[in-house]
Parts: structure tokens; sequence; C-alpha cells
């Protein structure tokens, strides 16, 4: 295995519940490294674009709403197999379907409002992660 990067985000959510602490202890209790961490509020169009990928499915306005309610944590993290392992820490995007222990099966509170997000492969990792941070915001 080797070393890569995968980009995450600390849905509205979570944040309004006050689980930002909660999720990053967990980021780290899984041997992640933090190189790039952002608090930010999502523009519409900043929203718009990122998931541009599900423009035609009929969550994505509402979807998009939700990302600009309020804010986010937009972060990079690092360790081997970073894109797979974090996809296991957020458990199943729907949080009934989610497995003990993961991030969604404890804070989600439905499919679209699940607390966290994460990169699908690492193409996927780099092109989100260029979406948000420049190459001199990343440790």
């Amino acid at each position: 295995m080797s070393i890569e990067q995968t980009f995450a985000i600390i849905k509205p959510d979570a944040v309004a519940s006050g689980r930002t602490g909660d999720v990053l202890k967990r980021i780290e209790a899984e041997g992640f490294r933090l190189r790039g961490l952002k608090l930010m509020r999502l523009s519409r169009q900043q929203a718009e674009g990122f998931y541009e990928v599900h423009r035609e499915r009929p969550f994505y306005g509402s979807l998009v709403t939700f990302m600009c309610e309020g804010p986010v944590v937009v972060m990079v993290l690092q360790r081997e197999n970073a894109v797979q392992h974090w996809r296991a820490t957020m458990g199943a995007t729907d949080p009934a379907k989610a497995a003990e222990g993961t991030l969604r099966k404890h804070y989600a509170q439905s499919i679209e409002r699940n607390a966290v997000h994460g990169s699908d492969g690492p193409e996927t990792a780099a092109s989100e992660i260029a979406y948000f941070f420049s190459t001199a915001e990343l440790l």
C-alpha cells in the first residue's frame, strides 16, 4: 500500500450539532494526518460546481441548498490507503445501512444530512482537493 491523500468534508449538519471535534478526533484516531483544513461557508456557486456531477439527479437542488446552509470543514487527509479507509470510517451514505461504529451511524440524520463527505477514488480526491485548496495551502 502507498501513502495517498483524500478529500473530506464535515457537512453543515455535523458542524451545527457540535460534532466537528468528534470527527477530527476520529480522523486522528484512524491514523490520518491533516494536510489541509478550512472552516468555510460555501457559496451557492461553489456548491453547484462541487456537486456538478450530480446536476441531473433529483436530489441535486436540495443537496446544494443544504451544503450552503451553514459552515463546513473541508480537509485533506493522508495515510496509507486513504480513500478506502476514509470511506470505511464514514460508513454507508444511508445512515440506516451504515455499520456500527461509523461516523454516519453515529452522527447522520438522513441520506442527505449524513454528516461527512469523502472522495470515491484517487482521481476524484485529486480533483476535489484542487477545488478547495491551492498547492501552497497543503502541508
